[in-house]
């Protein structure tokens, strides 16, 4: 795994977060790990503590996601010892995801796990709160998530797999975070996206499509060539 794949978890994050089962809960979950109403979240003086309550609430989905991530990677590698035939197949995957979050292909959309939500809130643990937010969001954003599965598994070790899934952890984590900080202004910016969603999954599915069919032909080191020709226009030392 290159640092490439970095910055597309990143993003894979962010549209996570902007999917339409999980964007308008947001105000619920900060209003949980906060124990602020969610029509007082906007005053002032709550942004604070807002903030600081949802650091444990993004350690609980961070925890299991990175554990997803090892996972993929382990599995990758016991299954397939040929690292050519490994990619092929995440590049297969990958493609196969990226059709089905653009609307292509049928892929199940229902939520589980709300027993997880409401144990962890009657035991007031954000940490886990966190945890069952990541298991009930999952078979929602399964294409995105799938996808850097797909990634991770293709990476040569379980520390790198961990630290995309990690990256991709901060994608979500970042929206929510602004979201507590400042929750009226994100919250009218989040709503423009979300009436711009299917764009957005279109493109969004259409790059997973296009990182699919790179790693299935052995195409992959391209990205690498032209973000290494990025850098060095802005005078930075290639990144490999």
């Amino acid at each position: 795994m290159g640092l490439t794949e970095l910055p597309v978890a990143l993003l894979a994050g962010f549209v996570s977060f902007l999917a339409p089962c999980v964007l308008p809960l947001v105000p619920g979950y900060l209003s949980a790990v906060s124990a602020v109403e969610a029509d007082r979240l906007g005053e002032r003086g709550s942004a604070r503590r807002v903030v600081l309550a949802s650091i444990p609430f993004v350690l609980g989905f961070t925890a299991v996601f990175v554990a997803l991530g090892v996972g993929a990677q382990l599995v990758g590698a016991g299954l397939f010892r040929d690292q050519f035939l490994l990619e092929r197949v995440a590049g297969f995957v990958l493609v196969v995801f990226g059709l089905a979050f653009m609307g292509l292909l049928p892929w199940p959309e229902r939520l589980v796990g709300a027993g997880l939500v409401q144990g962890a809130r009657s035991r007031g643990s954000r940490l886990a709160l966190g945890g069952a937010f990541a298991v009930c969001a999952a078979p929602c954003i399964g294409p995105v998530l799938a996808a850097i599965l797909v990634l991770a598994g293709s990476s040569d070790t379980a520390a790198q797999g961990a630290l995309l899934l990690a990256v991709y952890s901060l994608g979500v984590a970042i929206p929510f975070v602004l979201a507590g900080a400042l929750f009226t202004r994100t919250m009218g910016a989040f709503r423009w996206i979300r009436s711009h969603y299917v764009a957005i999954q279109l493109v969004s599915g259409a790059i997973m499509v296009a990182l699919g069919l790179l790693l299935f032909f052995g195409r992959f080191y391209v990205l690498r060539v032209y973000l290494n020709r990025f850098l060095e226009r802005f005078g930075l030392e290639p990144v490999f």
